[in-house]
């Protein structure tokens, strides 16, 4: 079984984790969240199913800051082997989100302390560069390096690919690495090898059908059951249904995750500049600095898309993108809005329990209300 080292400990988690030392906890790794519980690894005991404690639940002022796959944590094991708790989690070094499916205004974690984030996808029914372009927002922010890594290439000739390179410039701005490889047919997997290796984390993303759980295999060395795959969708039929740590024979870890359905934004306007660099300096070229490039006049990116200088795609993704980063704005602000009035109900009620039981002692004690 690995060594801390090996999965990435540093002198600096070491610091962190120093008051804990102190106290007899031992440092691990979380492995798996069960909704109920985690499994984490710690080196003298293995793997171990482990329960939050209530300090660390009730002090987590979000989910986001609850443990997550990829995440160190402080264990304490006194009560014996069969009972494991997570005293506190140490600071992330990355951490790479998006905002939970559906209408909520939460963050949810996808896999933290992280060097890569690989995505995974292939060059037919999956490829879609709209959703490599929401993936290398969100990767962007979380401080891991964005990988793009195009899986069942085997059919493609030399011509296909650098078409294929040359589209995905618009998107990654040569920002993220491109690599074409077959996992099936174990080629171009060498061109991997650097982003695996002692102290290295690498999380996987992609969605069902592309081929993940054959990559993994053929990274970590193992055969591991994968599923078949729909030939009218191209989806997997059985695939990875939580997220997990695999670790690698040489060294570091990688983080399978489920086929992701929705890619909804957990981030920034700068990063929405920041990944659509293009369209940014065009915007500073209009007329107006309000200017919402739709039907404003003097709009230098309405221009652009006119002489073809600009993807109508493009165009589309990123108003859509821009909406989206606006309306979380707004929820999360009437989300707070409504935690404040609730905290204030709280304390007004707590106050006026205090009120009736100081009341009710006094007439207890003295026959009467007493003014206060």
């Amino acid at each position: 079984m690995p060594d801390l080292t090996d999965l990435g400990w540093s002198e600096t988690l070491k610091r962190h984790f120093a008051p804990y030392a102190r106290k007899g906890y031992r440092p691990a790794l979380v492995v798996q969240d069960n909704k109920i519980s985690y499994v984490v690894y710690e080196p003298s005991a293995g793997h171990v199913e482990a329960f939050l404690s209530g300090k660390v639940w009730h002090d987590a002022e979000s989910n986001a800051e609850l443990p997550a796959v990829g995440d160190w944590v402080a264990l304490d094991r006194e009560k014996g082997d069969d009972e494991a708790v997570i005293r506190a989690r140490l600071p992330r070094r990355t951490c790479f989100s998006r905002k939970v499916p559906g209408k909520g205004t939460e963050q949810q974690v996808i896999g933290a302390n992280v060097d890569t984030v690989m995505l995974i996808t292939e060059p037919n029914v999956d490829f879609n560069l709209r959703r490599i372009e929401r993936y290398m927002m969100i990767v962007s922010r979380s401080g891991a390096e964005p990988v793009i890594v195009i899986n069942k290439s085997e059919d493609l000739g030399e011509a296909d690919c650098a078409a294929l390179e040359k589209t995905l410039v618009e998107v990654t701005e040569n920002q993220a690495r491109l690599h074409f490889v077959s996992a099936l047919e174990n080629q171009g997997l060498e061109s991997l090898e650097c982003y695996f290796g002692p102290g290295k984390g690498v999380a996987l993303v992609g969605s069902s059908g592309v081929g993940k759980s054959t990559l993994i295999n053929a990274i970590a060395g193992s055969e591991e059951w994968t599923g078949d795959v729909n030939d009218l969708t191209g989806k997997g039929r059985h695939t990875t249904t939580w997220r997990s740590v695999v670790f690698l024979k040489n060294g570091g870890f990688l983080i399978d995750n489920p086929g992701m359905r929705e890619i909804q934004m957990w981030t920034d306007e700068q990063s929405l500049r920041d990944s659509f660099r293009d369209i940014d300096a065009l915007a500073e070229e209009c007329r107006f600095h309000d200017c919402k490039h739709r039907s404003d006049a003097g709009c230098r990116v309405q221009q652009a898309l006119r002489n073809g200088d600009l993807s109508p795609e493009r165009y589309e993704n990123y108003l859509t993108l821009e909406d989206e980063i606006l309306e979380l704005r707004r929820r999360q602000k009437k989300r707070q809005m409504r935690l404040v009035k609730k905290s204030k109900r709280q304390k007004s009620q707590v106050h006026r329990n205090y009120e009736d039981r100081r009341e009710f002692e006094d007439e207890q004690r003295y026959g009467r209300g007493i003014d206060h």
